[in-house]
């Protein structure tokens, strides 16, 4: 791709962009940037018939400029400069949608480009839309494999024609988080079609948090790691999507269906490690907390706070049926005061790191041997849940709507492996990511059977 062309303007010359300071979250980002396992956030968006590429284009480009705070490149600067800044621009530097040629392999070689191949910083903005045609499949598998729909009984997805749009949205996570690149989307879509895209009514939950006093494991001791299991020797991450139903949840449970991904999640690592020979120990889950409003007022940007949820040995031994409402209870206590705790995104450590004290230079040498040195006490895994998604993303009679929207985060080592969820069309969308270092693809098959097992289990009636 290259750059466009700034128009000239008949008023006098161009101002400068105008600059603003990394957040914290960008920052320690930046800090840690590795070429071998690039840190993206991979969206995968099925639709049913075929686009238009220049009124795509067009209402891409509307809807940027709609969202001004997406477009942003990493400002330039000296090894001694005190901040990361990023410069804001009028208009994209790069054509940000393109068409890559349809055939057999474009869907899984446009997942190994959202797993490899990060959108550069010093470009705005630094997202990529890949639109992949004739590619209607609703099952994956991890990128460097073929694509592939596996029946799950009645009730599980059955094979469907390979026809109609994938839209591939490959995020820089320094810069940006999924839920926001979503709005974009959003917008993108009600242009494209003219018709409303507002995001639907959250959910009405009881919100009063209820005390935390039960024994949990410290954070001071370390948690329990995914144990190995046939690494690969070529470095990166690697994928698996799948689309389960959603779990049952009896009416008025004191539960939600996050807390039951949570449980699940829980008692498939427990299961895996089990199976592996680890030293039973506490696992901790990290999870994003979203607090911002799903309308065109959402502000744009990483936007998530992280809380872990702890759980001990003896909770995820071998359940009966009868032990399952009590763990799913413990959990909803324990997400229920999380999310009520006011904490900073990172916690308070990374705000001293990400103070101007010293060069960006030598604050990031600080934070990669930091981070080192803190592996041992890193979470076990994270579970991010991106629940209903909102919006419809209905790009109109000859698109129509989105029937599967897969979402995946970066699973760099110490953890080596993330689970993002998703629900569209009243079916949950998995996405398992791990790290080469640590899974195969068969490992990550297996997990996901491991998950849709246990994800049953969390079915249970009063």
């Amino acid at each position: 791709m290259t750059a466009l062309q700034q128009p000239a303007r008949a008023d006098g010359p161009l101002r400068p962009p105008v600059r603003v300071p990394f957040p914290v979250v960008d920052e320690v980002a930046r800090h840690c940037l590795q070429e071998e396992e690039p840190e993206t956030v991979h969206i995968e968006v099925h639709l049913p018939g075929a686009l238009d590429a220049g009124r795509l284009r067009t209402a891409f480009a509307e809807a940027l400029r709609r969202h001004p705070r997406i477009l942003m490149r990493e400002a330039p600067g000296r090894w001694y400069r005190r901040r990361y800044e990023w410069e804001l621009t009028a208009e994209p530097d790069v054509e940000v949608v393109g068409f890559p040629a349809p055939g057999r392999d474009a869907l899984r070689d446009a997942r190994t480009r959202a797993l490899t191949q990060a959108p550069p910083l010093s470009l705005s903005p630094p997202i990529r839309v890949e639109v992949v045609e004739g590619a209607g499949a609703v099952e994956g598998s991890e990128a460097t494999d073929a694509v592939g729909v596996r029946p799950r009984g009645g009730d599980g997805p059955q094979p469907r024609p390979a026809q109609g749009t994938v839209l591939f949205l490959t995020i820089n996570h320094t810069a940006l988080d999924g839920p926001a690149c979503l709005r974009v989307l959003a917008t993108a879509a009600e242009l494209y079609s003219g018709k409303d895209n507002s995001p639907a009514a959250p959910p009405t939950r009881a919100t009063e948090a209820q005390p935390y006093t039960e024994e949990t494991p410290s954070n001071w001791s370390p948690p329990a790691r995914v144990a190995p299991g046939t690494p690969e020797p070529s470095p990166g991450n690697g994928m698996l999507v799948t689309e389960l139903p959603l779990p049952h949840r009896p009416k008025g449970s004191p539960y939600t269906v996050n807390d039951q991904l949570m449980v699940t999640t829980a008692l498939t690592l427990a299961h895996w490690n089990r199976e592996h020979g680890a030293h039973p120990r506490p696992l901790r889950i990290t999870m994003p907390v979203d607090d911002r409003p799903r309308d065109a007022t959402m502000p744009i940007g990483n936007g998530t706070r992280l809380v872990e949820v702890p759980f001990t040995p003896g909770e995820l031994a071998a359940h009966a049926p009868a032990d399952m409402p009590a763990l799913l209870h413990r959990t909803a206590t324990r997400t229920r005061a999380l999310k009520s705790l006011p904490r900073p995104q990172l916690g308070h450590g990374a705000s001293l790191l990400t103070a101007p004290w010293a060069p960006v230079a030598v604050r990031a040498a600080l934070t990669r041997g930091l981070r080192r040195a803190a592996a041992p006490w890193t979470s076990t895994t994270l579970l991010s849940n991106i629940g209903r998604i909102p919006y419809p993303l209905d790009f109109g009679e000859e698109t129509g709507r989105a029937h599967a929207v897969w979402f995946s985060a970066p699973a760099r080592m110490p953890r080596g492996l993330t689970v993002t969820t998703a629900s569209t069309a009243g079916r949950l969308h998995l996405a398992l990511r791990w790290s080469r270092a640590l899974l195969s693809h068969g490992d990550g098959a297996h997990l996901r059977d491991l998950f849709e097992h246990y994800l049953h289990t969390t079915e249970v009636t009063p």
